[in-house]
């Protein structure tokens, strides 16, 4: 059984002088997360109440993957999720009312309701697509990144993907491709220890399916504590500032565990006893809440993020109640382009 990485200690003297990241961002990082938390709960229980159709995929427990990228980017930079992307376009600033109304089907949804839980897409947060197809969406990260540097501009792609995608083809050809041309481009394994189902360490000749690879494509090995906000932003800021460099790709595993099964229709019966309750007492959130007040954030502050994440999220609910289904009449509109002269021009 995979253990999570120790937990700090909350009572840990704190040296401010060496503080490289700070109060105000450390009050983001931890809005990031409880703001999703709050959120994909609500998912579920909406799911529960027959209101979010079809499935979707859940990031608890994996909220600090999300916030720490997220935090760390610049408005430009662009992110590639995978089918499991609320959280990272919830991040990336998209409104609540936006996502769970799409998931709900509802006119107010971040695609009209026409999208849903897997296909979230927001040109105007730089969330460029939640991608179902395992590993498609990284050769198209490198085009994004390769538009980049052709046009001498600075933004960097973000590409979260899961540990299942490391055995696609597309992976390797992503970042043997990345690594060539020096692309500004970060690849982000949310290693969660299991593809779908089964185990990854079951299938896979190494013991990290991503950062194990690295040295292949001529990259840093790089494994961190996904739980941990602090830790994901560090290691994001110092990959976006290698990439706007022109130091070019670099590709992160970051240890991290899903609370819930795959989808909502898995009980992750499969997962051995005592795992899931070792991996909870190092839960992001409460992780991060216990860095707050050793870094004497007081508790009404924390308290006061908290409240206002869940009032929000208590208000998106009842509009996306209240909104109607998208109208017939947008059934067959941003469905098809005929690929001609007209459509590329």
């Amino acid at each position: 059984m995979q253990k999570p990485f120790l937990a700090a200690d909350a009572a840990c003297p704190v040296d401010r002088a060496n503080d490289d990241i700070g109060e105000a961002m450390r009050l983001t990082l931890f809005r990031a997360q409880v703001v999703v938390r709050e959120a994909e709960q609500r998912a579920y229980d909406l799911f529960l109440q027959n209101l979010v159709k079809g499935t979707s995929h859940l990031s608890l427990g994996q909220e600090a993957i999300a916030a720490g990228f997220a935090s760390a980017m610049k408005p430009g930079d662009l992110s590639f999720c995978t089918y499991r992307g609320h959280a990272h376009t919830l991040a990336r600033g998209v409104p609540v009312e936006k996502v769970l109304g799409e998931l709900m089907q509802r006119d107010n949804g971040l695609m009209r309701g026409k999208g849903g839980s897997m296909h979230l897409t927001s040109a105007e947060h730089g969330v460029m697509g939640s991608y179902a197809i395992i590993g498609a969406h990284l050769p198209i990260a490198c085009g994004a990144a390769l538009r980049a540097q052709y046009k001498g501009e600075d933004d960097v792609t973000v590409c979260f993907f899961g540990d299942g995608t490391t055995n696609i083809g597309a992976f390797h050809e992503a970042l043997n491709f990345a690594a060539i041309w020096k692309l500004p481009v970060v690849f982000v394994c949310e290693n969660n220890l299991y593809m779908e189902y089964t185990p990854i360490g079951e299938v896979t000749a190494v013991k990290h399916p991503a950062a194990d690879r690295a040295s292949a494509y001529g990259l840093e090995r790089i494994v961190i504590d996904g739980n941990d906000a602090d830790v994901v932003y560090r290691a994001a800021r110092a990959a976006y500032a290698r990439a706007r460099a022109g130091e070019g790709p670099a590709l992160i595993e970051c240890l991290t565990y899903r609370h819930s099964g795959h989808s909502r229709a898995d009980p992750a019966k499969y997962r051995p006893d005592g795992e899931l309750e070792a991996w909870k007492k190092h839960d992001p959130v409460m992780l991060y809440r216990a860095r707050l007040k050793q870094f004497g954030v007081p508790e009404e502050t924390i308290a006061g993020i908290e409240a206002d994440v869940r009032r929000i999220v208590d208000e998106a609910t009842e509009k996306c109640k209240a909104a109607p289904p998208p109208p017939a009449e947008i059934l067959c509109t941003d469905v098809f382009a005929d690929g001609g002269f007209a459509w590329r021009n």
